[in-house]
């Protein structure tokens, strides 16, 4: 199956999402895509990087891996980031 247009692939292991994140919303949710990007919405703030680490926690959590295989490449103060992500095989992606 191919990629999705929001992901690119590194080597063997790791992969990076373009993502587009809407803090302070109502629930934490994937909404589709946005501009070529995964968008997210998440009831985080997007005051002292509480919006980046729910993101983290988010996309570990819909990918089910560990908070420690996903981290923030890009864009750790837009709302346009990009997200490197670890894992074993390509992960099931949310859309």
């Amino acid at each position: 199956m191919p990629l999705p247009e929001y992901a690119k692939q590194h080597d063997s292991e790791h992969w990076t999402l373009d993502v587009w994140v809407q803090p302070g919303a109502k629930k934490s949710q994937v909404e589709g895509l946005h501009d070529g990007c995964l968008k997210i919405r998440l009831m985080a703030p997007a005051v002292e990087n509480k919006a980046n680490k729910a993101l983290v926690a988010f996309i570990a959590k819909e990918l089910s891996l560990k908070k420690n295989k996903v981290q923030i490449f890009r864009g750790e103060k837009n709302r346009r980031k990009t997200v490197m992500v670890e894992a074993g095989a390509e992960p099931s992606w949310p859309v």
